[in-house]
């Protein structure tokens, strides 16, 4: 990075657990003349902590990976939203599912890149998203987010209900996933019930199998 710094450069802060993986995007988006990474975070908390914080307007796009610990890339970026709603928040993601598309879409995301794009892809949507314009990857731009109100159950699930799916169909237990979040076990427990009840499942097992039917699960890594 250059020592002086235009007043023109967007500066960007990456979020994702990989300290390879955040080296490896932070060379290519330095390689931009406009461009400067002047924040990286592994975890969702810090990130918040930061960018709602005193040195959060020191950033001008956050570039979110949505598998992270603790707290998920998507329920950072729904705090955001109601937070700092100027800040675009681009997900980068090895998801490429439509539920999950349209669930940060609803949440607010600024756009949406699957890790199997090319570089240039995200270099372009990172300028698009600080714009103002919603980026989409190529492989996912015809997804269609924009569903009918009258689709599929799991279009009735809240954000922080979504999240709270994906984290059970990880195998994680009420009581894990309510510390992640800090939310109370009854809290959670509550979800859960809600969750089964939109989707029809009885069971974890069924649970399971309709988040796995409508490509629901979330990214693994």
């Amino acid at each position: 990075m250059s020592e002086t710094i235009l007043s023109t450069t967007l500066r960007v802060a990456l979020a994702d657990d990989h300290a390879v993986v955040r080296a490896g995007y932070r060379r290519l988006l330095e390689l931009e003349p406009d461009m400067a990474v002047v924040a990286e975070f592994s975890d969702a908390d810090s990130a918040y902590g930061t960018l709602t914080g005193a040195g959060g307007d020191a950033i001008d796009l956050l570039v979110l990976d949505l598998s992270m610990p603790g707290r998920s890339g998507l329920e950072l970026l729904r705090r955001l939203t109601q937070r700092r709603p100027g800040l675009p928040v681009l997900v980068f993601t090895m998801h490429d599912g439509a539920a999950m598309l349209d669930q940060c879409l609803r949440a607010g995301a600024a756009g949406f890149v699957t890790k199997s794009s090319a570089p240039e892809v995200l270099v372009d949507a990172v300028r698009r998203a600080a714009r103002g314009e919603t980026a989409l990857s190529p492989d996912v731009a015809a997804l269609g987010a924009a569903q009918s109100a009258d689709g599929p159950p799991h279009r009735r699930l809240s954000s922080r209900e979504f999240d709270i799916l994906q984290q059970l169909c990880t195998g994680r237990s009420v009581e894990e996933i309510a510390q992640a979040l800090r939310l109370s076990t009854k809290t959670v427990a509550n979800y859960q019930t809600q969750i089964r009840q939109k989707l029809g499942a009885g069971s974890a097992v069924e649970l399971l199998r309709y988040a796995s039917e409508h490509g629901l699960l979330g990214p693994s890594a």
